[in-house]
């Protein structure tokens, strides 16, 4: 069979590939674009609606983006950064409603309140100065403070059940939270993308070998049903696998990915659909993560909207795991090792080993120990009222560091090739709630000259009408920016138009 030739090849039917797809093709709807994904279905690993944190991450409730220095001061840059990349991703997506593209927002995002809460006098004082930092800037000026326990029980009232008045509690709460079903998402995404002849998806299809030529990446594909075999050309591929990635990346064989190792983090979720608890609970409420717990294992009580329906969940639990994706390969991690990045993974065994126990400790628990952590956030949860789900898996960053050999980063981080024909998205948080932002850059390292064309510039600024203002410095932008947002997504308060 003859080469099957395109100029962009998308790999991975997630949210990522599917925000990139429907960028080119809005940008230059001449463009062909291949979509191929390994599973038969759309959004079945990564984005996946129990298989991330379903939170429109916006540094509102995650203590982990506000870190408190040696001296401590609380540094907030991360959450300025990752609050203002989910505003694109908002702007972004109510052009596609107001296009036509998705009919019904409430499908895949939902308002739905955050919050962060703490116990103990010492996480009431970093809670108390947290807000006091966040709240000084635009982007998070409605955050609310409060350490009154009937405020607290008006916000959370599951949590605030039978807690002592003499107990030191605090939390913060953001009206205008989001929960995002990633997984509703990508596939509006894609099925408004797959109208156009230029756009062609590829289901149980297996890239098998990834190969640079004169003209351009040769790579080879597997049909998992009929076993046939071809090659696709193309001028530029992305690598939107999720945990797939790394070993992907590793079989272009580019220089860029020398010394990248994965350290997979595996999780489970308790879920519950009682009427009595999901009607009572209307927020994301975040805790702080133990003392060596990686930082997607963060304790959570939330109310997510899957397929229309409402869900509470609590977790993750996080545990040990060889594979790098829910349907991969016990030998995943393995088979990942190479000369390039064995001496950073062995630097971090060594350096992570509270880490390594956590994880161990975390998979021999059973339900019942996770119901007994659910009750230090919801003292009288019934084991009857739960079940347990898997939360996915997760390959976070290893990278080679001369001072200890390798260090292990929670982050994510695109990787391109110098000429920009190939990229990848490699970590997890905060994930698919910057995908925008995300795929702008990989935009930006693959297509720099028509990036800076009028052309693309004139659709970018259609799409994503505040893109280059620096909205926490532009508060009078950031509330026309908000009030548009929020009214074509449908996330203002009931009865408010």
């Amino acid at each position: 069979m003859s080469n099957k030739k395109v100029d962009v090849l998308l790999v991975g039917a997630g949210v990522m590939s599917a925000t990139l797809g429907r960028l080119l093709a809005l940008l230059d709807p001449s463009r062909t674009i291949m979509l191929v994904e390994q599973l038969s279905k759309t959004a079945q690993e990564s984005s996946h609606p129990l298989h991330n944190a379903g939170t429109g991450h916006a540094g509102y409730c995650e203590l982990n983006y506000t870190p408190q220095k040696k001296n401590g001061e609380i540094e907030i840059a991360r959450a300025l950064k990752i609050n203002a990349d989910f505003e694109q991703s908002l702007q972004f997506w109510a052009h596609l409603v107001e296009r036509g593209d998705i009919a019904d927002p409430a499908r895949f995002i939902n308002r739905v309140a955050h919050q962060s809460f703490v116990a103990g006098a010492d996480d009431v004082d970093f809670l108390r100065r947290r807000h006091a930092a966040l709240a000084a800037h635009p982007l998070f000026a409605e955050m609310e403070y409060s350490t009154r326990h009937a405020r607290l029980s008006d916000w959370m009232p599951l949590v605030m059940a039978q807690r002592g008045s003499h107990e030191k509690l605090a939390a913060t709460y953001v009206a205008h939270g989001a929960d995002v079903d990633f997984g509703a998402l990508t596939r509006k995404l894609i099925h408004a993308t797959a109208k156009s002849d230029a756009f062609e998806l590829h289901l149980s299809h297996a890239v098998t070998g990834i190969k640079r030529h004169a003209d351009g990446w040769h790579v080879r594909i597997e049909d998992a049903h009929t076993g046939a075999r071809r090659t696709v050309v193309a001028r530029f591929v992305f690598i939107g696998a999720g945990g797939a990635a790394l070993p992907l990346l590793q079989k272009a064989g580019v220089e860029e990915a020398r010394g990248y190792g994965g350290f997979p983090v595996s999780g489970h979720w308790l879920v519950s659909r009682a009427p009595h608890l999901v009607q009572r609970h209307a927020s994301k409420v975040y805790g702080k993560a133990p003392v060596g717990a990686p930082p997607m294992s963060v304790p959570h009580l939330d109310l997510r909207v899957i397929g229309g329906d409402k869900v509470l969940l609590y977790g993750p639990f996080a545990g040990i795991t060889t594979k790098f994706l829910k349907q991969g390969s016990r030998f995943d991690l393995v088979a990942s090792l190479r000369g390039g990045n064995l001496a950073p993974m062995l630097a971090v065994a060594r350096d992570n080993l509270d880490l390594m126990r956590y994880l161990a400790a975390q998979a021999m628990q059973g339900f019942d120990d996770r119901v007994d952590a659910l009750r230090g956030f919801m003292r009288d949860a019934d084991g009857k009222d739960w079940q347990l789900a898997p939360a996915g898996k997760r390959v976070q960053i290893i990278k080679s560091c001369a001072e200890r050999g390798g260090r292990l980063e929670f982050g994510t981080e695109i990787v391109a090739t110098r000429d920009g024909s190939l990229a990848t998205l490699l970590g997890a948080s905060p994930g698919a709630s910057t995908a925008v932002s995300a795929m702008l850059e990989v935009l930006r390292h693959a297509f720099p000259q028509e990036m800076k064309s009028a052309a693309w510039q004139r659709v970018l600024h259609e799409m994503i009408p505040a893109l280059g203002v620096k909205l926490d410095t532009h508060p009078r932008e950031l509330d026309a920016v908000r009030r548009h947002t929020r009214r074509v997504l449908r996330l203002e308060p009931a009865g408010q138009k």
